[in-house]
């Protein structure tokens, strides 16, 4: 316990102590946060469908009419309508033989990539990419070549020096929106090199899924690749507004996952009611409604990003909803945001080991919900305070 205390202690001394804080009521716009009312820019609900009437009464009727709880793993009792249904629909979405419903992302990613990959096959692995994937990566047999963030190039190299000695299955790996920078992978550029090494390419969606894309299907869509991805994997937790992952894959894939993969096979399945919330944030997705939310968060990015550019800070090339504003250290960037916490605006200060060491930031994200003038005004706030206006 004393060394436990210790190590805490030393954290706080170096304001890396990370601590819980308790949002009171749905997801939205503006939260009660610890009894103050606050704009809540730290939140991945990208499209305002955490508290949308359309799921909260798909979860109301599936509970209803199937449960709370599903009452066992996949593989036993628990594999329920609503779960093969969900599972038929993303497949669909993204243009792929068939789907699996996973009960986290970090689930998903830690074993999809074991249960794949063997020894003797080599995962080749974005630099940046999330930490679930990274273990993925050391919880499986196969080798790991990690490339560059985002640097094609580099990646070609490796994979024609890795070339000279292969012997097995090749996967190259990406998120398609990295969740700390905001930028969006080469994906075109990633298929031609899995064409040319004959590997396979897995797409982590969970930040463009129901987001980017003329028709929300996400980064692969909008990098006009969408159908020669191998491998979808994405969240139900951000932009679609609910919880659990999924991926979208070919059959073969789904049939070898159910049979090999842990996270899979030995955990209690999603409630039915979670199942069908999903379902109705796809319906929203393909509608004019969802079409008018893209829009809508791509509107108030702009007007978020405009007072932050004209001051001169660093976003770290983000093109996205997800908006980093880069800080250096971590008492500057702890600073920052508790004195935005005391104006009314809640975001987060992100320090190692998420982010590299010298590369701290307040990372901002933005919602179709939010008003547009709250955002001007945050913005304006967050520049005062990086800057120390009225310090």
């Amino acid at each position: 316990m004393e060394r436990w205390q210790q190590q805490l202690e030393a954290l706080e001394q170096a304001q890396m102590r990370r601590a819980l804080r308790c949002v009171d009521g749905p997801q939205s716009a503006e939260v009660t946060l610890e009894g103050a009312q606050v704009l809540l820019l730290c939140s991945n609900n990208y499209l305002g469908l955490a508290d949308h009437p359309a799921l909260i009464e798909a979860a109301c009727d599936a509970t209803r009419r199937y449960g709370v709880g599903s009452g066992a793993s996949r593989l036993v009792s628990g594999s329920m309508t609503l779960h093969h249904r969900f599972e038929e629909r993303i497949a669909a979405f993204k243009g792929t033989e068939s789907a699996l419903l996973f009960n986290s992302g970090f689930a998903a990613n830690s074993g999809i990539l074991p249960a794949l990959l063997e020894e003797g096959d080599v995962i080749f692995s974005d630099g940046l990419n999330h930490a679930s994937i990274i273990d993925g990566c050391r919880l499986g047999a196969a080798r790991t070549v990690v490339y560059p963030h985002n640097d094609v190039a580099a990646l070609e190299a490796l994979m024609e020096e890795e070339a000279k000695k292969r012997r097995g299955r090749w996967l190259i790996v990406s998120d398609g929106v990295f969740s700390m920078d905001g930028d969006v992978a080469p994906l075109a550029e990633l298929v031609r090199l899995k064409e040319r090494f004959e590997a396979l390419l897995m797409v982590d969606d969970a930040h463009g899924t129901g987001v980017l894309g003329a028709t929300g299907r996400g980064s692969a869509e909008l990098c006009g690749c969408l159908d020669q991805v191998d491998l979808h994997m994405g969240t139900l937790g951000k932009g679609l507004g609910g919880a659990g992952a999924y991926l979208a894959a070919p059959q073969v894939v789904i049939d070898t996952l159910i049979n090999r993969c842990r996270p899979f096979i030995f955990s209690t399945s999603l409630p039915p009611a979670v199942a069908a919330a999903a379902i109705a944030a796809l319906d929203i997705v393909a509608s004019d409604e969802g079409a008018r939310l893209r829009a809508q968060l791509q509107e108030n990015r702009a007007r978020f990003v405009a007072p932050l550019q004209a001051a001169g800070l660093d976003l770290a090339g983000s093109v996205t909803q997800i908006v980093p504003i880069l800080t250096g250290e971590p008492k500057p960037t702890m600073q920052a945001a508790a004195r935005l916490l005391t104006d009314g605006i809640f975001l987060s200060g992100i320090r190692p080991p998420t982010v590299a060491p010298g590369r701290c930031r307040l990372r901002a994200t933005v919602m179709a919900t939010h008003d547009p003038k709250r955002l001007e005004w945050a913005a304006q706030l967050i520049v005062a305070a990086l800057q120390g206006e009225g310090a």
